[in-house]
């Protein structure tokens, strides 16, 4: 199965809790069916991204990292590589790379949330796949050449360094921490 594949089945299996997620998953598998490299960076008309919040072992923290292009507080995420088999895999992937933290977990049932947002040329827009993972216990970040610093803020300070689109990715991450067992 190819990683474009997965997106679709991914997409197709996605609950969204809002009628805004709902427009976005419509608007991404019409994506995905209208450009057939709408998984690559490549694709002028936008590409599917995935990324993902990691959240501490105690469940009261993320970790935030200042993007070294955009000079924002975002979670973790970036481009899928070839090398990539799902979507699941490009989100932990990257949050990995980015965080130096390896044995993350992702959350279980998939994605937290969906988010597209404009992105300066040469990307222009992305689709994001947005997961949340757990960090182990004992877990030491590590600054990546992605990042002017890494950071770990309260579930509520969020708000205070980052753009409305983390808070909502925090906030459905919480969401989902209280529907999955420690």
């Amino acid at each position: 199965m190819s990683l474009r594949d997965d997106a679709v089945l991914v997409l197709k299996a996605y609950v969204a809790e809002t009628e805004a997620q709902e427009e976005l998953r419509r608007t991404y598998l019409d994506h995905l069916a209208a450009h057939r490299d709408a998984m690559w960076k490549a694709c002028g008309a936008g590409h599917l991204t995935a990324s993902a919040l990691l959240v501490d072992p105690k469940r009261d923290r993320v970790l935030l990292t200042l993007h070294r292009k955009l000079g924002m507080w975002l979670q973790m995420g970036g481009h899928c590589e070839p090398g990539d088999a799902t979507l699941a895999a490009a989100a932990l992937r990257e949050a990995t790379e980015e965080s130096g933290i390896p044995g993350l977990a992702l959350l279980p049932g998939g994605p937290v949330r969906l988010d597209r947002h404009p992105i300066p040329a040469p990307c222009h827009r992305h689709l994001d796949v947005q997961y949340a993972a757990l960090a182990p216990s004992g877990a030491v970040e590590a600054i990546s050449g992605e990042s002017l610093d890494l950071r770990w803020y309260a579930f509520d300070e969020v708000a205070e360094v980052a753009d409305a689109s983390v808070v909502r990715l925090v906030e459905s991450t919480r969401e989902r921490l209280e529907r999955v067992a420690p």
